[in-house]
């Protein structure tokens, strides 16, 4: 099942699933979203891999560590989700609303675009 947290609500998501190991936030925007707007890790592993490479770059990843999946809006990470969940990865959620949402609820200082 995945987990539909919102930006604000992340680190009570990460408290619960750190139980199965170190969390990581999954960026699967484009390089150029990333130069305009990214996040700061805090507490977790942040990794990017944009969405239209994550079959080929599959075993970056560790299926059995949390995965919580963030791009624009929240649209391209469900589907991001979804796929992980496919393809055997336990704890997986969707930052829901994205970046943007990220940047009014957690930090206002991550540009909006």
């Amino acid at each position: 099942m995945i987990d539909h947290v919102r930006p604000a609500l992340l680190s009570a998501w990460f408290e619960q699933a750190s139980a199965e190991g170190e969390p990581v936030v999954l960026d699967v925007r484009e390089p150029w979203e990333l130069q305009t707007a990214s996040v700061r890790s805090q507490g977790f592993e942040l990794v990017a891999i944009p969405m239209g490479e994550l079959p080929r770059r599959l075993a970056e990843l560790d299926p059995a560590r949390p995965v919580a999946c963030l791009c624009h809006h929240g649209v391209r990470s469900l589907r991001v989700a979804v796929f992980l969940e496919q393809q055997g990865f336990e704890t997986v959620a969707n930052i829901t609303g994205g970046i943007d949402t990220w940047s009014r609820e957690c930090d206002q200082s991550v540009p909006r675009y």
